[in-house]
């Protein structure tokens, strides 16, 4: 197989286990939240995202380095997007320093 079509397919599976991992820590932070049990969603969601993004590595790299590169950076960016995607639409708040609440003075 060409060398950088291997690099570019294990960037693309990088980018599936990036959204895999943070699509499911935001589901897992959506549904823990309202669980009258949220250790048990956030630890049996961190065991197996992790568990998942590890052996995807693992399989990914193979022993060769520059594919043991080429996903944990499509990992990052798949975490860039995810975060894009679902960040809260509501009014932006930002601090110029000036006006707004702060703790009262003494």
């Amino acid at each position: 197989m060409n060398e950088s079509l291997a690099l570019a397919l294990a960037w693309a599976a990088g980018v599936l286990l990036g959204g895999v991992f943070f699509g499911g820590l935001w589901l897992t932070v959506r549904r823990g939240i309202s669980s009258p049990r949220p250790a048990v969603w956030f630890l049996g969601s961190l065991l197996v995202r992790m568990g998942i993004t590890f052996a995807g590595f693992y399989l990914i790299g193979g022993g060769d380095w520059k594919r043991l590169v080429a996903a944990p950076v499509g990992f990052v960016m798949a975490r860039l997007v995810v975060t894009w995607l679902t960040r809260a639409r509501g009014p932006r708040r930002h601090h110029s320093g000036q006006g707004g609440r702060h703790a009262p003075q003494s």
